[in-house]
Formats: C-alpha cells, sequence, structure tokens
C-alpha cells in the first residue's frame, strides 16, 4: 500500500505502510505487538532508527499498561497505530487512563534519575528517541501519545554499518 498525505502548507509526505492493532491490557501482550510491529518494517528504515522505535513503542505500550490502565478490567484495549512513511515513522498509542502532563513528568524523572530503579525511565527513553511527541486527551475521553522518528532511507548496502553503529551505542 502506497498512498500520499497531503499536509497544511500543502507538504506531501509518501506513506508506505499503515497498520492498527488493539491489545488487551496486560503485559503478556507486549510480545504479540513487537512481533506485529516487526511485520511493517521496511528495509528503507535504518536498523537503529527500526530498533529504537521498537523501544519506543514497547516503552508506551507498557506505561499504558501498567499506569493508564492500572486496576482497570483486563479486557481494557490498547490501540495501537504505526504508520512508515518514506522519511519517518509515527507511532500512536491510546490508553483509557486519566490524563497527566507529559512534559512535566519528563521534567520530574529526568531530575530524579536513580540508575538502580528497573523502571521509571521510559517517557525520558521516548523522549530521547523521538523526534517529536505528543501527548493528547482525544474526544472520546483516551489519551493518545503520539512519536515521530524522522530518518534518512538507506541502501541495503548501508544498512549493516547502521546495525554496527546501534552496537557500539549499546556498548559506551
Amino acid at each position: 500500500m502506497v498512498s500520499v498525505i497531503e499536509l497544511k502548507g500543502s507538504e506531501k509526505l509518501l506513506m508506505l505502510k499503515k497498520a492498527d492493532l488493539q491489545v488487551n491490557t496486560g503485559l503478556s501482550g507486549l510480545s504479540w505487538v513487537l512481533s506485529w510491529f516487526g511485520q511493517l518494517y521496511d528495509s528503507r528504515i535504518p536498523t537503529s532508527v527500526w530498533i529504537r522505535c521498537q523501544l519506543a513503542l514497547a516503552e508506551g505500550f507498557t506505561n499504558a499498561v501498567r499506569h493508564a490502565h492500572k486496576g482497570k478490567p483486563p479486557d481494557l484495549r490498547v490501540d495501537i497505530q504505526v504508520a512508515v512513511f518514506a522519511e519517518s515513522l509515527e507511532i500512536k498509542i491510546w490508553d483509557s487512563g486519566d490524563p497527566f502532563d507529559l512534559e512535566q513528568k519528563i521534567k520530574d524523572i529526568s531530575e530524579k534519575v536513580d540508575i538502580n530503579s528497573p523502571g521509571g525511565r521510559g517517557l525520558k527513553l521516548i523522549k530521547d528517541i523521538a523526534d517529536s511527541i505528543s501527548y493528547v486527551r482525544t474526544a472520546d475521553g483516551r489519551n493518545c501519545l503520539s512519536m515521530v522518528k524522522n530518518y534518512t532511507p538507506v541502501s541495503r548496502s548501508n544498512n549493516e554499518d547502521d546495525i554496527l553503529e546501534v552496537v557500539e551505542e549499546i556498548s559506551d
């Protein structure tokens, strides 16, 4: 599927793929989310970008389950949408929790980083990975976390160097 999206100011984006997923609340759904996401991979996306976006998706999903849906019925759904464009990737995650101030939460997290804590850095990771993020309350009473990561398309031969870049960053 290839379609063109026209934005305000007549900028056009080439959409390569778009998919939606609904998952019941529960961390057991994470493996299904990541498997589904893997099917959307396009070889023009640098591997390092893809891996980072996979991490941002995992963090966004687990935050929705652990925080937004904490104590809510297990059949409550988390909706996810991924759109792959020629030079960007957009991930949207909807939850039914109480809204919060994303920027303030990220600021609070940045000031209280505990490197020994097993969690608590997901939103900061998302902010560091994405080129833009937003968190809005929708008309239907849900929250939508939107993340956009821009990339420069690569040829297959350049992708091997990109994998080495990720390994070096992880090693540091």
